[in-house]
């Protein structure tokens, strides 16, 4: 017995060991390993389709859900990404020539408001407009430099891109062609009840449709729209702006407002009324009802998380995991979620084995 004790913990120390290092190795291509698990679980549903489709050949249905998906996801981000790229670059151009200047405009529509909005900048400690120009074109300048420096990585790691493009791809296929049997493997290998696997697995599926094709195509949708417009009003970088809100729409409570809105009041200050009035109502109207529209179809009321919980662990998300954090955010807070909510039935099957024993 004391033989066995012992090799059970040595073996117990030998997988962790192995384990870790296991994970350190692929650490430098998790974000290709990552999307390939979220893509898998996200087409899972056409896949299955397809299987139904080709007879059981599970080769052919994993290629061609492969193809799909190359054809909706991943070419329109490339062509998206250089675009942006691109636009970037022209914007930091026209900034660092002075063609550009947030300054400039921020000062346009502080001196076309009335003067009792200026006693009140004054009251506040605000009313010097000649620093908060200088702080606004400062500021400017950074976010303009670091998309320019952003664009030079792109241009810098493109082989890296296309080696974790790759590994995706590759990933991808097999995820979907035996994804069935790495799920039936691991039911087998975690130490949890069929009950609370199914729940987990349930949740985390769930989740990740939530967030990518909830989020992602509210979104997308809402960028696309502000993008149209601003192109429409012939604002200069209207891709660049409309990348910029759909980022903005991922997080509760913020939105694409934050660009849109202030646009709007520039041009209405600055007597451009029409222009002004129309992005407002297009914003309110169009914009700010995607949300609305939009999430509950795509998503569905029974798995929505609380919007404070979003907001506060996809801006956790995004500080410790970069871009991807905005699904890794979400997906941990609603698999901590589901996990004390098992908790108390979990306690109960415990004092269950004890009485038995």
């Amino acid at each position: 017995m004391n033989n066995s004790s012992l090799y059970f913990r040595a073996f117990i120390l030998l997988l962790v060991v192995v384990t870790i290092a296991f994970v350190v190795i692929l650490l430098p291509y998790y974000p290709s390993i990552f999307w390939g698990a979220i893509l898998a679980v996200l087409f899972a549903p056409l896949n299955r389709k397809l299987l139904r489709l080709t007879k059981g050949r599970a080769n052919l249905s994993a290629l061609i859900t492969l193809l799909a998906i190359v054809l909706i996801v991943i070419l329109p981000v490339i062509a998206i990404s250089g675009s942006l790229v691109q636009e970037g670059a022209n914007i930091y151009q026209l900034m660092n020539s002075g063609k550009i200047s947030l300054g400039a405009y921020f000062e346009q529509i502080v001196n076309a408001l009335p003067p009792s909005v200026h006693d009140l900048m004054t009251r506040f400690g605000i009313g010097d407009i000649i620093s908060l120009r200088e702080k606004l074109s400062e500021v400017a300048m950074q976010a303009s430099r670091f998309l320019a420096a952003q664009a030079v990585n792109v241009g810098q790691n493109t082989f890296q891109f296309l080696v974790g493009l790759a590994i995706m791809l590759y990933l991808l296929f097999f995820l979907l062609r035996d994804g069935n049997k790495l799920v039936e493997t691991s039911h087998r290998v975690i130490p949890l009840s069929d009950a609370h696997q199914r729940l987990l697995v349930q949740k985390f599926a769930t989740v990740v449709r939530a967030t990518v094709k909830g989020n992602i195509a509210v979104a997308a949708t809402q960028g696309a729209l502000g993008g149209f417009i601003f192109w429409l009003l012939g604002i200069q970088g209207a891709i660049l702006w409309g990348v910029i809100m759909a980022f903005l729409s991922l997080l509760p409570a913020v939105g694409a407002a934050l660009i849109w809105m202030p646009v709007a009041i520039y041009f209405i200050v600055t007597g451009a009324v029409f222009q002004g009035v129309a992005l407002a109502l297009y914003g309110f109207l169009v914009i700010g009802l995607v949300d609305n529209v939009l999430r509950p179809l795509l998503v569905g009321k029974d798995t929505k998380i609380p919007d404070y919980l979003i907001l506060i662990s996809t801006l956790g998300g995004l500080s410790v995991f970069g871009l991807n954090g905005f699904v890794i955010g979400p997906l941990f807070s609603a698999l901590f979620i589901a996990c004390w909510d098992l908790f108390p039935s979990a306690i109960q099957m415990h004092k269950g084995s004890e009485i038995r024993k």
